[in-house]
């Protein structure tokens, strides 16, 4: 009986010793083969890297995609126990970009474009279609004549609107000439000295085309399974800071699985001008007590902003 138990007793350890000994060999053929696949990658990113230096188009796109839909049947703990509500949005980031040794087009594409229905069943007074939110338009096309590897002389062209609602109204196109810096890869600040704002609206009281200067810095990068993209557009008119605006959008999105991820975009912008017919929109001459009728030197014009949080596409 101790023969016996002495030699099961061996068995098992010399199978727990065979064991440990085929996963220690196990995890050193793996960390042989990682140190391969890790020097082959870095081989990869290099010749990526020179293709990436190559002239010719350079083409690309990423945005954000989110929602959310929901319907509550007599849920007596709310103020509207019978409602349907819903949010759908996304955004697009594109580029096409045509670099050559002795100059550059690039050009971009900015959208977003947001729609929300909150439907209340129990009354007929609102709206159950889902209606348009956020409402962001933008293209643009840069041209430069390189001077040196960092400085060029440069013409930009850029129209901003929007499309679902009021599209062209307003619509501002900038049209200027002046100088284009990238001190480092993937920033891009142009400086246009002499900038025309045509200003596209309905409303020739408030809207007004006018000379002035145009500032852009645009920062676009990918690092890993992280894009992000910055852009900041400003025009400072000559004939007054009533006719200036800012605009200020930011992307970002991380790839979790093949080209899906998730994404964060937000902006700001100031528009004095829109502002202003805005508060002459809402302005009843007839209202008792009697309302101040909105005017540049009196209207408050408070930044405008929005964000989108949803899940990233990438090609």
């Amino acid at each position: 009986m101790t023969k016996k138990l002495l030699l099961t007793v061996a068995v098992m350890l010399s199978i727990s010793f065979g064991f440990s000994q085929t996963k220690e060999e196990l995890k050193a053929q793996k960390a042989e083969k990682q140190a391969v696949a890790d020097a082959a990658q870095s081989e990869a990113d290099a010749l990526q890297a020179q293709i990436d230096a190559l002239p010719g188009w350079r083409v690309g796109a990423f945005g954000v995609i989110g929602g959310s839909l929901s319907n509550f049947s007599n849920w007596y703990a709310q103020g509207a126990p019978n409602n349907s509500s819903g949010n759908i949005g996304f955004t697009v980031n594109g580029y096409a970009n045509l670099i050559e040794e002795n100059f550059f087009w690039r050009n971009a594409l900015t959208t977003n474009l947001n729609w929300t229905k909150l439907d209340n069943k129990d009354t007929e007074f609102d709206s159950d279609k889902f209606e348009p939110t956020t409402d962001v338009f933008n293209i643009s096309s840069l041209y430069g004549r390189n001077i040196t590897s960092k400085l060029a002389a440069s013409a930009l062209l850029e129209y901003r609107t929007t499309v679902l609602n009021n599209f062209n109204n307003p619509g501002y196109l900038d049209v200027g000439i002046g100088a284009t810096w990238t001190p480092i890869e993937n920033l891009i600040v142009v400086i246009h000295p002499l900038n025309y704002n045509f200003v596209f609206a309905d409303n020739d009281n408030v809207f007004e085309s006018s000379l002035g200067a145009k500032i852009v810095a645009d920062y676009t990068r990918q690092i890993g399974a992280v894009n992000f993209k910055s852009n900041l557009s400003m025009f400072q008119s000559y004939k007054s800071g009533d006719l200036s605006n800012v605009t200020w959008t930011n992307s970002f999105s991380y790839t979790l699985w093949k080209m899906i991820g998730v994404g964060f975009d937000f902006g700001l912008r100031s528009n004095k001008q829109e502002a202003l017919n805005f508060a002459l929109g809402n302005y009843d001459a007839t209202a008792v007590p009697a309302q101040t009728e909105p005017t540049f030197d009196n209207v408050d014009n408070e930044l405008q902003t929005y964000y989108t949080l949803g899940l990233t596409y990438k090609f």
